[in-house]
């Protein structure tokens, strides 16, 4: 199993950011143990004193594929979820001046949290899903898949021409504007449409 992460797919976010708008996805990746285990708080790790939130809306990839025909890319998912890329923006501004990649401050372990899945059939179509990341009963992060960059279809089109994908792999399609910092004792709750598929403590 491979987390596939996507970086500046919503435009408001990269102008938050102070990045210009990819002419392609820009991808990263997470090993597996980064994912956050089920039921499990967010431990701030000793490195960092600025640990954001990303939420994102999240493909499970349901069979194998290379240099997969973006119209047939609905094929390789049938489970839609919602997940937080955690991310530690103080090591990540350091690694980006030296031009380094982000592994330390994007796949720590921890940092991918991943919700309850629920089948695609069950919901709207992609374009027409509306997410939001609430903290502490406030909403702080909000988002539709109709604002992505690059579509899932065109995603998984353009990252299996350079990853095979397979059974099981996650992929995270970008974060909305909003992101901030999360501080210990702080809730995070994420709802695709009014439906809570996260929720977490950090400590």
């Amino acid at each position: 199993m491979k987390i596939i992460c996507v970086g500046r797919n919503y435009a408001q976010h990269a102008r938050e950011m102070g990045s210009e708008l990819p002419e392609e996805p820009v991808l990263f990746l997470k090993p597996d143990s980064a994912v956050l285990l089920k039921r499990q708080p967010l431990f701030l790790p000793s490195f960092s004193s600025e640990v954001h939130h990303e939420v994102e809306l999240l493909v499970k990839i349901n069979r194998v594929g290379k240099h997969i025909e973006e119209h047939f890319a609905y094929r390789y998912y049938d489970e839609v979820s919602l997940g937080i890329d955690f991310t530690a923006r103080d090591v990540q501004a350091e690694l980006k001046k030296k031009g380094l990649p982000w592994e330390k401050a994007k796949a720590f372990d921890g940092s991918a949290a991943i919700g309850q899945w629920v089948s695609k059939s069950e919901i709207a179509p992609i374009p027409e899903v509306s997410f939001r990341l609430e903290k502490n009963g406030s909403i702080v992060q909000k988002g539709t898949g109709a604002e992505m960059i690059f579509s899932v279809d065109r995603l998984i089109a353009y990252i299996s021409r350079y990853f095979t994908l397979k059974k099981g792999d996650v992929l995270f399609t970008g974060t909305p504007e909003g992101v901030g910092p999360v501080s210990a004792d702080d809730r995070l709750k994420a709802f695709l449409g009014d439906q809570c598929l996260l929720e977490l403590l950090v400590k």
